[in-house]
């Protein structure tokens, strides 16, 4: 009897692998795999994510066919207002009532370490694309969070660099006065020092300022060759604006870089006003051949319009996160993220990738400078590349973030 025992246990243990991927597709058939996109649809955000980030999620459920491990996929959105305490009553609300098991965009540095820290509690997954807050991968790293498009680090370290070599080695802030542009200012402000330009001084303004004159003026009085504008979404285009009006930018002596200045922002202003302001991008619709075949069918949905580094990265993060449930038949959050680490990302927007311990998405970082009207060749043509950052040296270097998911191992 004891023989017959041990030898049914030893065929069971030897069978039960060649069964486990059917036991796990199994037990997803039936179930829905619910991902919310949580953005900013009707304030200074809107433009750069919102709807369009809705739309970009939606096209890569459809372009993974709809079900993911047998499992129907449903998507959700909701605006947070710019709210952390919205935005959390609206993760939460879809972790214990809606049964949502990924929450990606999360414009908003706020927002996103809220819903993050959320998804750890629940073991649900945050996949950020819109907020660039580095304690995403930093003091505040989950194994449940994903820092998929841009981060301050990032973007200053895509401009600074290539800017200091061609000669911009005096730098003045002008600053959102809350956490995003503190950081974006610090970093860089780091990065500039560190290869030998100046930091000049930093004026900082409020949310939703409409005068950035006085501002400008003492941007302008600092003698700097260079004004970086520490700010996002509607700030960002105004200050750029009445930049203009002073003179600044274009073939002026002073140039002008958006630290966080997107698409939208450049469509909204005109090539007349945003003529020679560099800008840093993880994407852009024009890139190659892959971009622009992607962004012709997001423009069909999205009146003609074409889109932003945030709006490609809710697709690209979507479409990971589907294939990593579909390759670990779970959507156990902590299982999936670390399954997410273990593939090599890939699609036609930011074209090879990595996600590492820390939950930062590894790919190319570009500087473009904003071109002419004469250089423009039509509708959204706006952007003319002048660098590359390669994936490996464009984001803070991982043991410098003190994510306890690195110095634990």
């Amino acid at each position: 009897m004891k023989l017959a025992c041990r030898l049914t246990a030893s065929l069971l243990f030897l069978v039960a692998p060649a069964f486990a991927p059917a036991i796990a597709f199994a037990q997803m058939e039936g179930k829905t795999v619910r991902i919310g996109v949580l953005t900013d649809e009707s304030s200074v955000f809107s433009d750069g994510g919102g709807l369009g980030s809705v739309d970009a999620a939606r096209m890569a459920i459809e372009d993974y066919g709809g079900k993911v491990a047998g499992a129907k996929i449903e998507l959700l959105d909701a605006d947070h207002l710019n709210k952390p305490d919205v935005g959390s009553a609206i993760a939460r609300e879809w972790f214990d009532q809606k049964g949502v098991d990924m929450v990606t965009d999360l414009q908003n540095s706020a927002i996103a370490l809220a819903v993050s820290d959320l998804a750890k509690t629940k073991n649900k997954v945050a996949m950020v694309t819109g907020a660039a807050g580095l304690a995403l991968t930093g003091s505040a790293c989950t194994p449940n969070t994903v820092h998929w498009v841009w981060d301050t680090y990032g973007n200053a370290n895509a401009v600074a660099l290539p800017l200091l070599r061609k000669g911009l080695d005096k730098w003045f802030y002008i600053a959102a006065d809350y956490s995003f542009g503190a950081e974006l200012t610090q970093q860089a402000s780091m990065i500039v020092e560190k290869n030998g330009g100046k930091n000049l001084g930093v004026v900082r303004h409020p949310l939703n300022t409409s005068d950035f004159a006085s501002y400008i003026l003492q941007a302008q009085s600092s003698g700097a060759n260079l004004i970086a504008l520490a700010n996002g979404g509607q700030d960002n285009a105004q200050a750029i604006k009445q930049a203009h009006e002073f003179g600044i930018g274009g073939s002026g002596n002073t140039s002008i870089v958006g630290l966080a200045t997107t698409l939208g922002d450049i469509h909204a202003l005109g090539l007349d006003v945003a003529q020679g302001l560099y800008v840093a991008e993880g994407f852009y619709w024009d890139l190659n051949d892959g971009t622009r075949t992607w962004s012709q069918r997001w423009s069909k949905r999205n009146k003609s319009r074409m889109p932003t580094m945030i709006q490609a990265g809710a697709y690209s993060a979507t479409l990971h996160y589907l294939k990593a449930v579909g390759a670990a038949k779970s959507t156990d959050g902590r299982v999936v993220v670390e399954q997410m680490k273990k593939m090599p990302g890939q699609d036609d927007l930011f074209g090879k990738g990595q996600v590492r311990q820390d939950g930062r998405y590894l790919h190319d970082m570009y500087l473009f400078a904003v071109k002419t009207p004469k250089e423009s060749k039509g509708s959204w043509d706006y952007e003319r590349l002048i660098s590359t950052i390669p994936a490996a040296q464009a984001f803070r270097p991982m043991d410098q973030g003190g994510c306890y998911l690195v110095t634990a191992k």
